[in-house]
């Protein structure tokens, strides 16, 4: 890459949390494995590519996942291992540049634009992360490498697993033009729809429009993909990212009917999430309903308000006042959850903004 163009690697383990649980016990290794609970309620958490080899994905419903894999194993998540070697995986990280950005337990942005060992080049120090995190805890990860985050995690996905792909600044646009829209990091469903109904299918669909017909599509969100459909994205990589949100999500066992079980189920969560909270020292002043019926269709409910949250109590009141207007329900209720978001430091309470009730 020329000089004075960013390095960024994009670091993805590849099927991490199953791969954790076949190095650990080999008798997996090879088999399909879904970490979840092989229960009615379960949710896969992760799948080996064994498993994936028959349409089992992460967040499918484990009923779904056997019927599509009989010989399935299902394995009880252990999210402290997890948490353990991935903080084995960041001391990797951290030998090459303190510009690291955690994205989850199992992926990472890293500029390596000014290294803190002397390298060739970012593929270098790309390949020989991806030989250290082999040699050190037994897991291979795939990586991608190019001049913004956008094409180094496009890039991270094009040899996976145990693979690794460069994107150079005089490839960028080309290799974007060609893809389609729903590859795109950052193009939900949802935007992909819209954007297939405005005939918006490719990178190439994408920056035939101006940015000005973007904004009247897609709002704020224009100027990025005005950016991406050309190569560029100007985001850097923030070590120190501010976390937005802390919520808690309850799958029922059995579905709820009754205003008083969800209630309950209400102040379970609310107890949880501030007691998230209360670690991280943080409150917010958004609070967010999430509730899927047992026909999964879903629906959500926010409250913000100009003060943030003080207690347990008023988290679990809120709530409450979101729900209220949704009962009698009109579908048994399967999954609850809480949001707080607008967060900040309990001290802090300065703010502007208004109450408002959005739907």
């Amino acid at each position: 890459m020329t000089v004075g163009v960013r390095r960024i690697i994009h670091i993805d383990m590849d099927a991490f949390y199953a791969s954790v649980e076949q190095r650990d016990n080999p008798a997996l290794k090879g088999q399909p494995v879904a970490v979840g609970r092989c229960q009615e309620r379960g949710v896969v958490a992760a799948a080996s590519y064994e498993a994936r080899k028959f349409g089992v994905r992460s967040a499918m419903p484990s009923v779904q996942a056997q019927r599509k894999c009989p010989q399935l194993i299902f394995v009880p998540p252990r999210f402290d291992v997890y948490r353990a070697v991935s903080a084995q995986i960041h001391a990797i990280f951290a030998r090459y540049t303190p510009l690291i950005q955690p994205l989850s337990l199992d992926e990472a942005y890293l500029d390596v634009t000014h290294p803190l060992l002397p390298r060739p080049s970012a593929t270098a120090i790309a390949e020989e992360i991806r030989t250290a995190i082999l040699r050190e805890t037994g897991l291979t990860a795939s990586a991608g490498v190019s001049y913004n985050k956008f094409l180094a995690k496009l890039a991270s996905d094009y040899r996976k697993p145990n693979g690794q792909f460069v994107i150079p600044p005089s490839r960028g646009e080309a290799f974007v033009a060609s893809l389609p829209v729903n590859a795109f990091h950052g193009v939900g469903p949802a935007t992909a729809r819209r954007m297939h109904t405005l005939g918006i299918h490719t990178g190439a669909d994408l920056r035939r429009f101006s940015l000005e017909i973007l904004r009247q599509h897609f709002g704020k969100a224009a100027a990025f993909y005005y950016g991406i459909a050309r190569g560029q994205d100007d985001r850097p990589v923030e070590p120190n990212r501010p976390r937005k949100s802390i919520g808690k999500e309850i799958t029922f066992a059995q579905d709820l009917h009754a205003p008083a079980e969800l209630h309950a189920a209400l102040q379970e969560l609310a107890a949880k999430v501030w007691t998230g909270c209360q670690k991280r020292n943080l409150t917010g002043r958004t609070i967010t309903l999430k509730l899927r019926y047992t026909d999964f269709n879903q629906c959500t409910r926010s409250l913000s308000l100009p003060d943030p949250v003080q207690n347990e109590d008023t988290l679990t009141q809120i709530a409450w006042k979101l729900l209220t207007p949704l009962l009698p329900v009109k579908a048994p209720v399967r999954l609850l959850g809480i949001t707080l978001s607008a967060l900040l430091c309990p001290q802090d309470k300065t703010s502007s903004a208004q109450l408002s009730l959005l739907p």
